[in-house]
């Protein structure tokens, strides 16, 4: 069965500041780059155990995938069925706020 996913507003603010950063130099890349992470973040929904536990966390409900420099970081809830993305962190800013 498919989660439904969900960005969380968090999440949200985290993609707008990457593509902010990256349209400093890059427009066109900025947003081919907010859509590759969005396409990633979504995918998660057919799979959703594919993503490592977040060893910050060590709740095997909390799992990241990576894409690029940045962890894609969601939590797992079973009742509605749905993945909710907290963070969209770039690996260089150390442990993530979650």
């Amino acid at each position: 069965m498919v989660f439904k996913v969900i960005l969380t507003p968090q999440s949200l603010d985290d993609l707008k500041s990457v593509v902010t950063f990256i349209a400093t130099d890059n427009p066109d890349r900025a947003r081919s780059f907010g859509h590759e992470l969005i396409d990633c973040a979504l995918s998660i929904g057919t799979f959703p155990e594919r993503g490592r536990v977040v060893p910050e966390t060590d709740d095997p409900s909390v799992r990241e995938i990576i894409h690029g420099p940045f962890r894609i970081i969601y939590e797992i809830k079973a009742d509605p069925k749905a993945i909710y993305v907290l963070r969209f962190w770039h690996g260089a800013k150390g442990e993530p706020e979650i």
